[in-house]
């Protein structure tokens, strides 16, 4: 039957070869067989910018997804807040093409909203200044500027950072805010939704304005692989056993 698989939150990098080897697999033999798979944000732990693909590890990457698209996968990559500077260049090597978020799709069907899914998470004001800043095209060209050596520094200082700071904040916070869901599936005519980001990988059911609206959130890379399955008769997901 045909089908789509989504993934996010893979977090991939040379420090991680088991995780890497799982995702060379899963484009190998799993999503080969898919009409299209959408990568919904945070495919690398990090990304510093486009000339970081003579990294081998990265040129990998690029190369694995490539062969997928060549062999008849259309591959969707939707930015993530750890690898907002992707761009063309990745893109170019990796054959695929690089989405909006939110973008509205017809999955077989059932209007489908895909979102990394950050911007849901509204309870976490630092963390939308932040994202509002860096997303900015000055601030963008300003870093990318710079040498990779002292970007990919900045940026290992930054997760730093961040970590330290997660045990400092809410629960609440860090998932993903009811309302806010609310007022996006109602503005986009209560779709269903599919978003990453959280690592809460979990089937929720909303009912907004008399609408049951399905939410699907994936589950991240941390140790074994997974995807969502979808198809005209729905979706489900699939855990990739090591």
């Amino acid at each position: 039957m045909p089908h789509t698989l989504f993934i996010a939150d893979l977090h991939l990098c040379a420090k991680r070869p088991q995780t890497t080897q799982i995702f060379q697999n899963f484009v190998r033999h799993i999503a080969s067989l898919a009409d299209a798979l959408y990568i919904l944000g945070d495919l690398f732990e990090y990304w510093a910018g486009d000339d970081d693909l003579a990294d081998l590890h990265h040129a990998g990457i690029a190369s694995a997804l490539a062969e997928l698209s060549q062999s008849g996968t259309a591959v969707f990559i939707m930015h993530g807040n750890r690898d907002f500077l992707m761009a063309d260049g990745f893109a170019r090597a990796a054959q695929a093409r690089i989405i909006s978020d939110p973008a509205l799709i017809d999955l077989y069907g059932t209007p489908t909203l895909l979102t990394h899914g950050d911007t849901l998470c509204s309870g976490d004001i630092a963390y939308l200044a932040f994202r509002a800043k860096v997303r900015k095209p000055s601030w963008q060209a300003d870093f990318l500027a710079r040498p990779l050596t002292e970007r990919k520094a900045e940026i290992e200082a930054l997760r730093q950072r961040s970590e330290a700071d997660k045990p400092l904040k809410s629960q609440s916070a860090m998932d993903v805010n009811p309302d806010t869901v609310a007022v996006v599936l109602r503005e986009y005519g209560y779709p269903r939704l599919i978003h990453g980001h959280t690592h809460r990988p979990a089937r929720h059911l909303h009912q907004i304005d008399g609408h049951d609206c399905e939410r699907w959130v994936l589950d991240s890379w941390d140790n074994d692989g997974s995807y969502l399955h979808c198809d005209a008769g729905g979706c489900r997901a699939i855990r990739i056993e090591n």
